[in-house]
């Protein structure tokens, strides 16, 4: 900064919140390569150098919002796992109702996420896949207990793992709100899915 420049004017308190707002808006619109820096920024009522208080650019942005993303999901599996109890079944149920819940209630960020990725850096992409595998070994580790106490009896449990995971995941790309399907509905419905990919019994 040049003798005699004021810092830049940065709000107090929800700064950071209403770039990544506008961030995860923008590329749900307009997807990474449309959006521009100062579509971020306009859309955040902040000017350029306030916005590059907080982020180094539109690169550094988009992982925040996958970051974020993947940590909120995971965290809500976690908890879902500890309320569950011990049980498998009880288990398998508890991720099912998280993924699905998440799913339909993070619609923008899951479809970002997903759809995404492939723009990360490398530097980005490999300490992001870092979280989302933590996130897949719960479902693994799950798995892989029901078939060894014999209360999933799926003869191939990392492909039983895989359709779960991939049928959940997939909620985001058509729930439609005023659909006439509510979410308790839903979350039965794939949790009777999930039991009979992985042989519940």
């Amino acid at each position: 900064m040049s003798p005699g420049t004021a810092p830049p004017v940065v709000p107090r308190g929800g700064g950071r919140e209403a770039i990544t707002r506008a961030a995860r808006e923008s590329f749900a619109e307009r997807g990474y390569h449309g959006t521009s820096i100062r579509d971020i920024a306009r859309g955040a009522g902040l000017s350029l150098s306030a916005l590059y208080h907080w982020h180094a650019g539109k690169q550094d942005l988009l992982a925040a919002v996958i970051e974020e993303s993947t940590a909120e999901y995971f965290g809500r599996c976690d908890e879902a796992l500890r309320e569950a109890g011990d049980d498998p079944a009880a288990r398998l149920g508890a991720l099912v109702r998280a993924t699905v819940e998440y799913r339909v209630s993070r619609q923008v960020e899951s479809t970002i996420a997903a759809s995404e990725w492939r723009n990360l850096e490398p530097a980005h992409r490999e300490r992001l896949a870092e979280m989302r595998s933590a996130a897949s070994r719960l479902w693994a580790d799950l798995v892989d207990d029901g078939v060894a106490r014999g209360v999933f009896r799926c003869e191939h449990p990392d492909d039983a793992r895989r359709a779960v995971i991939a049928s959940c995941n997939a909620i985001a790309q058509w729930f439609e709100p005023d659909g006439g399907l509510g979410v308790p509905e839903l979350v039965e419905r794939y949790t009777a899915i999930a039991r009979r990919i992985v042989d519940c019994r």
